[in-house]
């Protein structure tokens, strides 16, 4: 709204005689500073109990821009590789930071993932991740000229201890992708141009994947002269449903592009670019973040737990599972807002 001028209450002012607008524009003026002066006592009274004060409310739209728009360190995630941000209210974004390198996973990376999810998964007021890359590509995959002395040069006195040792790196590095699996929280991977080699296999344990139309996908692995040994080969096909697609893909290295990614059933939307698509990744996120925290994390362990097993042995599972979980108060929190029509998000879940 634009101001008038002369205000209403200086007209008298302004149409008095030219002797006289001096003196009562002086008392005005007064008049004015009394008013605010008497505003600014109000302000600061203390408010009452129960009552809080807002002087400028925001929309639910306005707090999500402001709150997405200026994200802080997450408490207790400092790390090398990583950085983590507090993204909205129980949402956590998890970045690759190393832009410079294309992301390139070092060996601070596969130590820190784990440090990082097993932080995550204890943490009571995160409901849902997004992971994303820093930078032009979400990542290279691993950085072998960081981690070309552990892998090419094993330590032992003869093959089997060579070999022993190998096996414990090898486990290591599983764990590195096994905890985004294992942390109850869901994962959204938010993917934007090159995702490749271990890229694949950190993709394929997160929960759900967008990404941005320039992203692209290779199982890296046999260019290098190895077989992929941290994830990709084991979850892929229960992923996409199609194993010639997959042989394919990890026979050839060949690069897989967006569309084919969406249609193979690897990714679940595909966006312009990589601002609009972290933004849905962050909607999304927030949606899942209104539900019940044991509904949400609970459906996430026995999904996966039903994907490894036969469907008797995942029925059992989940009967044994909600004999407890059927008693929590969330149920009676759902069913009465849905009773009296309202939104979910309205409703106070515990934490978890």
């Amino acid at each position: 709204m634009v101001a008038s001028y002369p205000p209403p209450w200086l007209l008298p002012v302004c149409r008095a005689s030219s002797a006289s607008s001096w003196v009562a524009m002086a008392a005005a003026m007064a008049a004015s500073r009394s008013l605010r002066d008497l505003l600014m006592r109000r302000l600061v009274a203390p408010t009452p109990q129960g009552l809080s004060l807002c002087l400028r409310p925001l929309s639910s739209a306005a707090q999500d821009e402001a709150s997405t728009a200026a994200p802080r360190e997450a408490p207790g995630h400092s790390y090398e590789s990583l950085r983590v941000t507090a993204a909205q209210k129980h949402i956590l974004h998890v970045q690759l930071n190393r832009p410079e390198k294309r992301n390139a996973m070092n060996k601070a990376f596969w130590r820190e993932m784990v440090e990082c999810f097993n932080k995550i998964a204890q943490d009571p007021d995160c409901r849902a991740v997004v992971i994303s890359g820093a930078g032009k590509v979400f990542t290279a995959g691993i950085d072998l000229m960081d981690m070309a002395s552990e892998i090419l040069q094993p330590q032992g006195d003869d093959v089997a201890r060579i070999s022993w040792n190998l096996r414990n790196l090898i486990t290591r590095y599983q764990e590195t992708f096994s905890v985004i699996e294992k942390c109850p929280k869901p994962v959204i991977a938010a993917i934007h141009g090159a995702c490749i080699g271990a890229g694949v296999d950190l993709i394929t344990a997160c929960d759900i994947r967008y990404c941005a139309q320039d992203a692209f996908f290779q199982v890296k692995e046999v260019d290098i002269g190895l077989a992929a040994d941290v994830g990709t080969l084991q979850r892929l096909p229960k992923i996409i449903g199609n194993q010639s697609l997959v042989n394919e893909l990890a026979f050839t290295c060949r690069t897989m592009m967006a569309d084919e990614a969406l249609g193979s059933g690897l990714v679940s939307r595909v966006f312009p670019d990589k601002e609009g698509m972290l933004a849905a990744a962050f909607t999304l996120a927030a949606e899942i973040s209104t539900k019940s925290p044991v509904a949400v994390q609970s459906t996430k362990i026995n999904l996966i737990y039903s994907r490894n097993h036969p469907v008797t042995e995942g029925l059992n599972y989940a009967a044994t599972w909600n004999m407890s979980m059927l008693q929590t108060q969330d149920i009676i929190k759902s069913v009465q807002a849905a009773m009296e029509k309202k939104e979910l998000k309205s409703i106070t879940f515990s934490k978890l």
